[in-house]
């Protein structure tokens, strides 16, 4: 069966979608090994759908979309929009991430060194990259997180930022499960201080809220070599990333509050 007579649900043609799968690849400067695993399929599989050798089906597509964090086929994005496409031909965002338009937020745009306390070795760092880009699809900030040696928890979502709080929101929302980063805008030395709200893993299947400093600096603002992974107190980056991430404390970026 030729490639334009393999249909799907939407009815775009398999040709429609690859072309879609390509530009958002392209978009987020993301393999395709990087997508399947992301998307939790084969790289095979992929190849194969991608080159019109297999039909798309409706769960590979949404196993797709999820990987992607964008719709492939009405163009709506998955998180951080309430629910509601935004009109793609107006170029601004939605109400939900701030009424933004690109211009007001380019400067945003690259790639971060992400610090975090490391969950799984006491005072060690947590280094992993964020990418921030805009798209064009969306009319939308969105971030994707590589450079994780947990890939399977990289998160990706969409960016708010509202005039009024003058803070920048990183929203992730997988089904309704949502994970928050809260930043302040850049201080004069590029760094984004603020506080990361997520899940974290325990004893089995058990689950349990965290809250914990975060910093995100611009890689090319940076002038020693970036390390990324679990930054133990013996590495030689370990003392200037604890003290990014003290900071965020201790100049009063954020606050942890007890009862």
């Amino acid at each position: 069966m030729s490639t334009s007579k393999l249909r799907n649900f939407s009815g775009f043609d398999s040709e429609t979608l690859s072309n879609r799968v390509r530009e958002e690849l392209a978009r987020r400067r993301m393999t395709r090994q990087a997508l399947a695993d992301a998307s939790k399929i084969s790289i095979s599989t992929l190849e194969k759908v991608l080159a019109g050798r297999r039909a798309f089906t409706l769960g590979t597509i949404v196993r797709l979309e999820e990987g992607l964090g964008a719709k492939l086929l009405d163009r709506t994005p998955l998180n951080g929009n309430n629910g509601h496409a935004p009109d793609a031909n107006n170029g601004t965002a939605p109400d939900g991430l701030g009424n933004y338009n690109r211009a007001a937020v380019s400067w945003l745009e690259g790639s971060y060194l992400t610090l975090r306390p490391s969950f799984g070795e006491r005072g060690a760092v947590y280094a992993y990259r964020t990418d921030i880009s805009w798209d064009d699809a969306t009319s939308t900030l969105v971030f994707r997180e590589l450079e994780r040696t947990d890939k399977d928890y990289a998160q990706f979502g969409s960016v708010a930022v509202p005039h009024q709080s003058g803070h920048i929101y990183l929203v992730t929302n997988r089904h309704g499960q949502h994970r928050m980063i809260v930043v302040a805008k850049p201080t004069i030395q590029g760094e984004m201080h603020g506080l990361l709200t997520t899940l974290q893993s325990g004893r089995g299947a058990h689950l349990s809220p965290v809250a914990t400093p975060i910093v995100m600096k611009a890689v090319r603002d940076l002038a020693a070599k970036v390390h990324y992974g679990r930054i133990a107190p013996s590495h030689p980056a370990h003392a200037s990333y604890s003290a990014l991430l003290r900071k965020t404390l201790s100049d009063n970026f954020a606050a942890f509050l007890a009862g």
